[in-house]
């Protein structure tokens, strides 16, 4: 019970739009599907190091300490605004094609340690993984290795989710692929990355 519990809030928590989903989508849209599941695996990455981090009680550290918490929130909204700021700078000079013939051209390293930066620079994640994977503890559970194994579980439903999203957005490539709409899109993303990260320097916990 706790364990479909717990599948049901992932896929719940997946599917809100948020830092993730933007970079992630960004991603596929510039480069194609491996960016996109480059900066996909990047992100769960520092999902499952959060996780772990809550399961023996590390993140505890970042959430006690208010000074570690606001380094974090101020290093995690300069990497969202740089981000932001370099796809308005592409929108603005044309972001050329990254895919041929249906291939990535190498270079997955960048999205993938996209995906890990801002996962990790984002103190939230600490917090949330703090408050969120304690709760489907039962009781009488080993509770290191109880949240070591959420945290996978959690990882696991990110990829479905995330995969299904890059699958669907490669599949309208034929329109969101246009110059013109690219263009766009990356406007739209550099906005909200901006705003994302200015919304994460202003906010306290």
């Amino acid at each position: 019970m706790y364990l479909l519990a717990f599948v049901g809030a992932c896929v719940l928590v997946a599917m809100a739009p948020g830092v993730s989903t933007a970079i992630i989508l960004r991603q596929t849209l510039r480069a194609g599907r491996g960016s996109g599941m480059a900066a996909t695996l990047g992100n769960e990455t520092g999902i499952l190091l959060w996780g772990l981090a809550a399961a023996f009680g590390l993140s505890a550290l970042l959430v006690a300490s208010q000074l570690a918490y606001d380094v974090m929130r101020v290093v995690g909204a300069v990497v969202l605004v740089v981000m932001g700021a370099q796809a308005l700078w592409q929108a603005r000079k044309g972001a050329p094609a990254t895919e041929v013939e249906g291939q990535v051209v190498p270079g997955l390293r960048g999205p993938y340690l996209a995906g890990l930066g801002t996962c990790l620079a984002n103190p939230k994640a600490a917090v949330f993984a703090m408050s969120f994977l304690p709760q489907f503890v039962a009781p009488g559970q080993n509770v290191p290795v109880t949240l070591a194994t959420l945290a996978v579980v959690w990882v696991l439903v990110d990829l479905a989710w995330y995969g299904l999203l890059i699958w669907t957005v490669a599949k309208a490539k034929a329109v969101l692929g246009r110059p013109a709409v690219r263009r766009r899109l990356e406007q739209i993303s550099g906005v909200v990355l901006i705003g994302l990260g200015v919304r994460l320097a202003v906010e306290s916990r």
